[in-house]
């Protein structure tokens, strides 16, 4: 069962394979495609540590994270050299660091089903690299019907998957195919594949669990206007 305490764990263990030490290269390839204008605020969902935030703070934007783990909150400030001020409200515990250095970051230590749509309502894109993926089948449905549309329209957004054949391996992080993204989002986004990789060849531990195909996947979002 994949629950708060499931990932609690992973991050007091320290089995976060998910975490890049470096921004995401399909991310800093694609992310001008989105059209995000500098200034404004970018949403990560399940945002982890990520130094994908750093870059987009780097660009400009105004990032506004939520990662369930108080760990790896206080780790991304801590390991950035940042001193975030804090405060609480209904949505969990509140970080945030500004300046020169780190741009305008903020993560809620919270849970990212209870954010609704005031406080996302300044959000003007969004960015998915690990969250999509990390979830099963049914809180992916929760995560795009609920989550996602809570955001503003127009909110443009740029989304990365993976694909394999689920049956050889355990997720997460998940295979989520293309006629899944497009299913789950087409109602209310307008959905365009970027980029497919093959990325096996570099993955030794999907190799290693006898995986025998593993793709990568871009996609650019922009929610309707209506």
């Amino acid at each position: 069962m994949m629950d708060a305490d499931f990932w609690h764990q992973r991050w007091q263990d320290n089995r976060i394979g998910f975490h890049q030490d470096q921004p995401t290269p399909l991310m800093l390839k694609h992310w001008p495609a989105v059209g995000a204008v500098p200034g404004c605020r970018v949403f990560v969902p399940l945002a982890g540590k990520s130094r994908d935030m750093v870059w987009l703070a780097a660009q400009g934007h105004r990032v506004l994270g939520v990662e369930l783990s108080q760990l790896a909150v206080e780790q991304f400030f801590a390991e950035h050299g940042l001193q975030p001020e804090t405060h609480e409200s209904a949505y969990g515990r509140h970080y945030r660091a500004g300046g020169p250095q780190a741009g305008d970051i903020e993560l809620i230590c919270g849970d990212a089903f209870a954010l609704d749509a005031a406080a996302l309502a300044d959000c003007a894109a969004v960015f998915d690299r690990a969250a999509l993926i990390a979830l099963p089948p049914a809180l992916r449905l929760r995560y795009v019907d609920e989550l996602h549309a809570r955001l503003p329209a127009e909110t443009r957004g740029l989304l990365i998957t993976l694909e394999y054949p689920q049956d050889e391996k355990a997720g997460p992080p998940f295979s989520v195919g293309e006629s899944e993204v497009r299913a789950r989002f087409g109602s209310r986004w307008h959905v365009e594949l970027l980029e497919r990789r093959d990325i096996l060849a570099s993955q030794q531990n999907f190799i290693d669990e006898g995986v025998t195909a593993l793709d990568t996947c871009v996609y650019r979002l922009q929610r309707h206007a209506g």
